[in-house]
């Protein structure tokens, strides 16, 4: 693991614990790059994986809970406040991206990520000088 830092978007989590067949080569993708960094998640990504695994995928509550202290296990659990929810809304407008998607940029921002591990954005954008976006199935 090297001493860079990426924020994991809530979409990686789902690939990793999907189950689904489709997503095998999109699960090994995810754990590989993960194990490359010093790895952060929000609480806002816990509580949208929670709410996948729950809507989505069917998971009972109590394999929820095992699969959140896993994850907390290898991720930095960082949280959001009042500074961070200001600075998304900034970035929200300065980007264009969704207030959600700015929160967990913010919060990446906050805590000194190098990277965003997303699907959902574009790849290889910077963020205010210091963050990349990284899409890792491109």
């Amino acid at each position: 693991m090297s001493d860079k830092r990426a924020f994991v978007d809530t979409n990686m989590l789902v690939y990793l614990y999907s189950g689904n067949d489709e997503d095998n080569d999109k699960r090994r993708c995810v754990h590989k790059e993960m194990r490359q960094y010093n790895c952060q998640i929000s609480t806002q990504v816990l509580n949208e994986f929670s709410n996948i695994c729950v809507k989505k995928l069917k998971i009972k509550a109590n394999e929820i809970r095992v699969l959140i202290n896993q994850i907390c296990s290898y991720c930095d659990l960082v949280y959001v406040d009042e500074d961070t929810i200001n600075k998304a809304l900034e970035l929200c407008s300065r980007y264009n991206y969704s207030y959600y998607d700015s929160l967990m940029l913010a919060s990446a921002l906050e805590y000194g990520c190098d990277y965003l591990l997303s699907e959902d954005l574009s790849d290889g954008q910077i963020i205010e000088g210091s963050l990349a976006i990284k899409n890792i199935f491109t």
